[in-house]
């Protein structure tokens, strides 16, 4: 007869009390668990460490006001007494100032302008001088092609593309404006290569219009003096705009371009030979 085997009940896992796992620890970790639960709780509690004081509270300290003056001072508007005082020096100093790109008419004035957005106005007269000896108007420039007037250019930043505008405005101003240089803002920047600063100094060198044209030493000029801060070219240009007396308009972004060149530079601005030193608002001035 075959044995009957009856199968045995497992035995139920011993339950192990916290008194025991503790037993077992390493020694000193239990101390470690509690120093760290105490160290959060000091973290959390507000009591642990008292709120520091608030930016706008008197209890700040009063190095944090500093700044807030001297950026006062730097931003307080200019009088006109001192506005015009300080364009009767520069016309004092220098009556008739003269733009330093090269150019026989209003065309070559114009090309002369566009070739130069990013590069030196020495530069591009270096280029424009054999170009314009032979290409003076649009007729002759189109007769050159786009890749001779490229071969002519090659050393002026972006010259390619700039090549390209030069051609694409010559057939325009033959084909919209027989032949001549527009004499309004909207016109001459519909040209190809033609914004906001060319049209204003062609229609200031060419025509003698009052207008502002403002590159980055008028930018920087506007915005170190105080006499016109803005955050974009077209602020700065309306600022000075609004502030100059008629009177200097025609030559007075000649005077900051000039300035800005000369004296007022970008790195290391020559204070001392500024003529208008105590009347700027720049802190940080050399002497």
């Amino acid at each position: 007869m075959a044995k009957i085997t009856r199968p045995q009940r497992a035995k139920p896992a011993p339950v192990r009390t916290p008194a025991k796992k503790a037993a077992k620890a390493a020694p000193g970790a239990a101390s470690k668990s509690i120093s760290r639960t105490v160290k959060k709780a000091a973290k959390i509690s507000p009591a642990a460490k008292p709120s520091s004081p608030k930016p706008s509270s008197p209890k700040a300290k009063a190095g944090s006001v500093k700044p807030v003056k001297t950026a006062l001072k730097a931003t307080k508007p200019w009088t006109p007494a001192e506005i015009r005082e300080a364009f009767s020096r520069f016309a004092q100093a220098n009556p008739e100032p003269k733009g330093e790109l090269e150019h026989v008419n209003p065309y070559t004035l114009l090309v002369a302008v566009v070739l130069s957005a990013q590069a030196t106005d020495a530069g591009v007269n270096k280029a424009t001088r054999p170009l314009f000896a032979v290409a003076d108007t649009p007729q002759k420039m189109l007769a050159l092609g786009e890749d001779t007037v490229r071969d002519y250019i090659k050393t002026v930043g972006l010259f390619r593309t700039k090549a390209k505008n030069v051609i694409a405005l010559s057939e325009m101003l033959i084909a919209e404006f027989g032949g001549e240089v527009p004499r309004t803002r909207a016109e001459l920047e519909s040209l190809p290569g033609a914004g906001r600063k060319t049209a204003n100094v062609v229609l200031n060198m060419a025509f003698g219009e009052h207008t502002m044209a403002v590159d980055t030493h008028v930018f920087r000029v506007g915005n170190r003096t105080g006499l016109a801060p803005g955050k974009t070219p077209l602020e700065v240009e309306l600022g000075l705009e609004k502030v100059i007396p008629a009177e200097f308009m025609l030559h007075a972004h000649h005077w900051l371009i000039l300035h800005g060149r000369y004296t007022c530079l970008a790195r290391k601005p020559r204070c001392e030979l500024c003529l208008i030193k105590d009347l700027c608002r720049w802190p940080e001035k050399t002497a």
